[in-house]
């Protein structure tokens, strides 16, 4: 039993840690995509070759991912915990709390006041990202969930 449950931390521990990967990646991606539509504000461009200067200034990719994993860790854990604890396979739940997750941290560090409308499209791009993540997870660790080894029923 012990064996079990240290294999599905493991696993809650890697699905998170790729997810958090797949999810800056996919932010990425949708700016990029965004800023190619007439009209887009022009932050969008500069949100498009972030990665860029991830990869020229190594630290700031790491400071980046590590300030993503404070910003959404606490909340994803509990999830985790409750997915695993109750056996919640679902990957449409996974998706969905991930965005919701993902959108919480980018409102911890940048909060969304009503009369700054152009925050509301970002955290709707952030949670967008979520899903993504989301289902990466679900992936990795969320389609086994539970940390009760399922029963082995006897064919006859």
């Amino acid at each position: 039993m012990a064996r079990h449950v240290l294999k599905r931390v493991l696993m809650m521990l890697t699905g998170y840690l790729v997810a958090v990967l797949v999810g800056l990646i996919a932010v990425v991606a949708i700016y990029a995509a965004l800023s190619a539509l007439p009209g887009a504000p022009g932050y969008f461009d500069v949100m498009g070759v972030t990665p860029i200067a991830a990869l020229v200034v190594p630290p700031l990719g790491m400071f980046i991912y590590f300030l993503t994993i404070v910003l959404t860790g606490l909340q994803t854990l509990v999830f985790a915990l409750i997915a695993e604890f109750f056996s919640l396979r679902n990957f449409l739940l996974h998706m969905l709390f991930s965005a919701a997750a993902l959108a919480a941290g980018f409102a911890l560090i940048w909060p969304a006041a009503p009369e700054d409308p152009e925050r509301w499209p970002d955290i709707g791009i952030i949670a967008a990202a979520g899903l993504i993540a989301g289902l990466v997870y679900w992936l990795i660790a969320g389609r086994d969930a539970g940390f009760r080894r399922p029963l082995l029923i006897a064919r006859i």
